[in-house]
């Protein structure tokens, strides 16, 4: 009985720490989701704020990632985000974010920064990092650029929505003017 008890115990804690996972990660990627960046956003904006720092978040989107979806299929699509991830991690500090909200969107928050630049710097590795080909495996070498858009607390927004569409709005100017680029929020 008490094993049965014990087992039954330890289902339940394996269960939760799985719903938790669902609830926070990106499944695909097992990076955080849209809820727990805007969460850490939320702190990081607090501890910003007392600490008079700044910080940026950037929001990032694929050029070029429905045509691969589209020739190789879903699967391909699949392992392409899983490399993105992967290269978009390894382009930040341990105590940044990067985080999948979507389709072939990801938004990297970059606490603790001494100025814009400090913030165009990490995207723009980014960028490079994900202009080179991708050998994902059985399939062809695949290339996809990036369009960034880099917006810095307190300038361009004081709250997690603000400062959001603010990286949102950039990143679509930095597709107008012909993607592959960083821009930097300007009202």
């Amino acid at each position: 009985y008490v094993a049965q008890h014990i087992l039954t115990a330890l289902d339940r804690k394996q269960a939760q720490e799985e719903v938790r996972q669902l609830a926070l990660y990106d499944a695909l990627t097992k990076l955080p989701n849209r809820r727990l960046l805007q969460e850490r956003l939320a702190l990081a904006i607090l501890q910003a704020r007392r600490d008079r720092l700044l910080l940026a978040i950037a929001f990032v989107d694929l050029d070029g990632f429905k045509p691969v979806n589209d020739r190789f299929g879903h699967a391909a699509g699949d392992l392409l985000l899983q490399a993105v991830a992967s290269r978009m991690q390894a382009c930040v500090r341990e105590v940044d974010t990067v985080a999948r909200i979507g389709g072939d969107e990801f938004i990297v928050l970059l606490s603790q920064i001494e100025h814009a630049g400090d913030a165009l710097a990490v995207a723009e590795k980014i960028r490079h990092s994900l202009n080179q080909p991708f050998e994902l495996d059985g399939y062809p070498s695949v290339s996809i650029s990036s369009s960034t858009g880099v917006a810095v607390f307190p300038d361009h927004g004081e709250d997690p929505q603000s400062l959001t569409h603010a990286a949102d709005l950039a990143m679509y100017q930095a597709k107008e003017r012909g993607r592959n680029r960083v821009v930097l929020y300007a009202p």
